[in-house]
C-alpha cells in the first residue's frame, strides 16, 4: 500500500509557493489515492491536471500501481481545515455543532482555535409591539462542532 505521508510531502512540495492549499489526501487499502486542495479564488482544471501529473511523475506505477483523483473541496462539503474557515469569512455557512443546534450566518472571523458566527436572531425590544432582527455574534471552538459547510445562494 502506498504510504500517504509519501503523497502528502509530494503533493506539499507542489504547493510550495502556490496559493493553493492541502485539504485533504486519502489512499485506500486497495491504492485509490483522493488528493483535495483548495484556494480562496476556487481551483482550476489545470492546476488539478498539472497536481496529477506531478505526483504520476513521482510515484513509480513499476512499484506500485494505485488510482489517482485529483480535485477541489466539493462546495457545499463540510469544511476540514483551518484554511477554509479563513478563506470563507464573510461567506455564509451553516454549522451543526455537537448538541445538535444548527446555525446558518455569516463567517465573521477565523483563528487556529475558535471561529466567529453572526447569526441574525429576533428579540422584542421592550416597548415595542414586534420583534426585531439583531445581529448576534456566537464564538465556537473547532472540537464543538460537528461541521461547518459553505452554503451557496442563487440570489
Amino acid at each position: 500500500m502506498i504510504d500517504k505521508s509519501v503523497v502528502t510531502r509530494i503533493v506539499s512540495q507542489w504547493l510550495d509557493g502556490k496559493d493553493y492549499f492541502l485539504v485533504d489526501v486519502t489512499v485506500s487499502t486497495d491504492n485509490r489515492i483522493v488528493v483535495e486542495i483548495d484556494h480562496a479564488e476556487g481551483v482550476w482544471i489545470e492546476d488539478c491536471v498539472e497536481l496529477s501529473r506531478y505526483i504520476e511523475a513521482n510515484l513509480s506505477r513499476d512499484e506500485e500501481d494505485y488510482e489517482l483523483e485529483v480535485g477541489s473541496a466539493g462546495i457545499g462539503q463540510p469544511f476540514k481545515v483551518v484554511q477554509q474557515y479563513k478563506v470563507h469569512i464573510g461567506c455564509d455557512v451553516e454549522v451543526l455543532a455537537k448538541d445538535g443546534r444548527k446555525y446558518k450566518g455569516i463567517l465573521a472571523d477565523a483563528d487556529d482555535e475558535k471561529f466567529i458566527l453572526t447569526v441574525q436572531t429576533k428579540i422584542k425590544p421592550e416597548g415595542s409591539k414586534r420583534p426585531k432582527l439583531v445581529d448576534e455574534q456566537l464564538n465556537f471552538n473547532y472540537d464543538e462542532i460537528k461541521y461547518t459547510k459553505y452554503l451557496i445562494s442563487f440570489k
